[in-house]
């Protein structure tokens, strides 16, 4: 204990009655940035609610680097194509050091190719959250770009210009992060509600032109397919869960990425209705299909990480039983709750599934780093029913094979897979299995699927790799899974 001082003494702050309100408001990002304490050899963080239509990151490193900072490390829990110029940070030294769910583009051919020094860390969306509350992920400044906030801090993305929905990453290193910088497009009056990010968390706000392109938020990884293989592996997938033993009142869901994942619910619309089935939840990023049935009462309640495309976002503003929440609640394997855990069905895609059911979904048949890691094993691991769909052969190129590049998703934790030449269940599934034949529906093995793929494409030939990692694979609890070497050229 120690004695009276002054009534001001820890806020030092409230002395000065004219500023108090606005304190945290700074004229430019480098204003922010210099008051932040950004030392050589921190670590700093952003989140991906936009994707492709991110405008932050780039805008905040170009700050960054003119600033003179060397050595940082970089810890979005995406990076997409758009953030090609990064690789030029780290030719210059700016970055030294990156931790992401996924690469795209050509910052990811560049690591793939060496370009860091030390490995780049692929972990899961569960697994970054549990990698920061370990300790071993410490974020000293977090970036955060949002559409309103007002002057003390309170934001979200549901209301202003750039809407990209629920800030579910963003939350985790809000309440994480040393210093958190707010990048936000409108400052709006005070208490800007509700608030996804509160103003306890927030030190410094600083309004940018544009935080965002939400009209780029739904990529191909989010687009509602038309394609005709795609639809028809999403009904087999449909007719799957049906008979799965999983399809009952109250039942959850999720869908992945990928147009066949993502079809999936089109289809289960049908069967929900005509059986008077009424899932409990829908989970994940949530995407227009998935609006629609809740508005049609199909779904009671949406629980929503990430908004895929405009309609989520719109809808998180206006409908009650759509909920924000984070990346912790979402799928940290080592949270006190993780939704994920009740989940009965999940449903993903994959770039490469092996006979022994392993799914690889972050590198291409080339060996270069292209994909994102994402809640891809999260969800796997935790669901009563996990379920891949993905095509036999992709042009020239075969999905199943006798194993795969990398490991994202052990086999273990995957127990149907769908594609559009037949469905295999893993053997220790019997219980599905049983189920799916006794419904009419042929199940074939991942040998024969692996083989079938084999006489359409040929025997490929071997990637050649060099002794260098350039990524460690980071399972969600924080093992290393896989590694990621150099390809040779």
């Amino acid at each position: 204990m120690r004695p009276f001082i002054d009534a001001h003494e820890i806020t030092p702050h409230l002395l000065n009655k004219e500023t108090k309100k606005s304190r945290k408001l700074y004229a430019t990002l480098h204003d922010a940035i210099k008051a932040s304490g950004l030392e050589d050899g921190m670590t700093i963080s952003f989140h991906h609610s936009f994707r492709g239509g991110d405008k932050i990151i780039n805008m905040v490193m170009n700050v960054i680097a003119q600033m003179g900072f060397k050595n940082l490390t970089l810890a979005s829990s995406s990076l997409s194509s758009i953030h090609s110029p990064v690789v030029g940070h780290i030719k210059n030294g700016v970055v030294s050091k990156i931790y992401t769910s996924g690469i795209r583009g050509d910052l990811a051919e560049e690591i793939s190719r060496g370009l860091l020094a030390e490995p780049v860390h692929i972990h899961s969306h569960g697994g970054r959250v549990h990698l920061i509350k370990t300790g071993e992920l410490k974020i000293d400044v977090a970036f955060l770009g949002v559409s309103t906030c007002d002057e003390f801090g309170n934001a979200n993305a549901t209301m202003g210009k750039s809407r990209c929905g629920s800030l579910g990453y963003a939350k985790v290193d809000a309440e994480h992060a040393k210093t958190v910088i707010m990048l936000t497009e409108q400052l709006v009056p005070f208490p800007n509600l509700p608030a996804s990010i509160g103003q306890d968390t927030v030190d410094a706000i600083v309004q940018v032109e544009e935080v965002g392109d939400p009209s780029k938020i739904g990529g191909d990884a989010t687009r509602l397919t038309t394609n005709p293989r795609e639809l028809l592996i999403a009904r087999k997938a449909a007719d799957v869960i049906e008979h799965s033993g999983y399809f009952f009142d109250g039942f959850s869901l999720q869908t992945g990425s990928g147009g066949a994942s993502l079809a999936v619910t089109r289809f289960l619309e049908d069967k929900m209705v005509r059986k008077d089935v009424t899932a409990s939840f829908g989970l994940g990023g949530i995407t227009s299909t998935m609006v629609n049935m809740h508005e049609k009462g199909l779904i009671k309640t949406l629980l929503d990480v990430q908004s895929f495309d405009s309609s989520a976002a719109d809808s998180l503003a206006r409908n009650p039983r759509h909920m924000e929440i984070s990346a912790n609640q979402y799928a940290n394997p080592s949270s006190k709750g993780a939704v994920v855990d009740r989940l009965d069905v999940v449903i993903l895609s994959a770039l490469e599934i092996d006979t022994n059911f392993n799914v690889n979904v972050i590198t291409g048949s080339d060996g270069v780093i292209r994909g994102a890691s994402g809640g891809h094993s999260d969800t796997a691991a935790a669901a009563n029913l996990t379920i891949i769909v993905a095509p036999l052969v992709r042009g020239r190129i075969p999905t199943v094979v006798n194993k795969v590049l990398n490991t994202i998703t052990p086999g273990s934790q995957i127990d149907v897979v769908v594609t559009d030449h037949g469905v295999a269940v893993n053997p220790i599934r019997t219980d599905v299995k049983t189920r799916l034949l006794r419904a009419g529906i042929p199940v074939v093995s991942m040998e024969d699927l692996q083989q079938r793929a084999e006489l359409l494409t040929g025997k490929g030939k071997s990637i050649q790799y060099l002794d260098k990692v350039v990524g460690y694979i980071r399972y969600r609890d924080g093992s290393i899974i896989d590694t990621i070497k150099q390809i040779k050229e």
